[in-house]
């Protein structure tokens, strides 16, 4: 494959990505092959050397959304950062997809569980409402001690769910590094 061969597969691969990050990724590729024609490298030797613009572009797409993800850690980018390393391979549908679902849900458990303690006491009122000859002022201490409980869960599940993000955004690197053939001493 030839330097503007190359240059143009990435440039179809890369579309993903903003204008100006592209733009520079693919200045950086076509100096990369001016160096190395300088040296006495055939344009073919080097494009073989590094690999195929699909994977690159994967791991450079990937790349990307996980910086995108660690400056903003809203549920869109760390989506996009999941998906972006899962297509690096085979081995990250089953390994990346199936920790993410696990601590989705568990952290959806977590707030939803808040949110129903915090809601008791609606329930409570509307139940006195529906059934006055029901209602125990038991209950509705009782409901309220559990709204409390709930306020402090939803409390800790903030808590909770911004370190789920952290260390999914550094389990998403160590992948990368993993799927790309680094080892430990990088």
């Amino acid at each position: 494959m030839t330097k503007n061969q190359f240059i143009h597969q990435m440039e179809i691969e890369l579309k993903k990505l903003p204008d100006a990050e592209r733009q520079d990724v693919l200045q950086d590729y076509r100096e990369y092959f001016d160096i190395a024609v300088q040296e006495g490298k055939k344009e073919e030797a080097v494009s073989s050397a590094l690999g195929t613009p699909r994977q690159l572009a994967k791991e450079l797409l990937a790349q990307y959304h996980m910086e995108q993800a660690e400056g903003s850690a809203t549920a869109v980018n760390m989506l996009r950062a999941v998906f972006a390393v899962i297509s690096l391979g085979f081995f990250n549908l089953i390994f990346v997809l199936a920790g993410v679902i696990v601590f989705t849900a568990i952290i959806l458990a977590g707030w939803v569980a808040g949110a129903a303690f915090v809601l008791s006491p609606l329930l409570v009122i509307v139940g006195a409402v529906i059934n006055p000859v029901t209602f125990e002022m038991f209950a509705m201490f009782f409901s309220l001690g559990v709204c409390g409980l709930g306020l402090l869960i939803l409390l800790g599940m903030r808590a909770v769910t911004k370190f789920a993000a952290k260390s999914l955004i550094r389990y998403l690197k160590f992948n990368m590094t993993i799927v790309k053939g680094g080892g430990a001493d990088e």
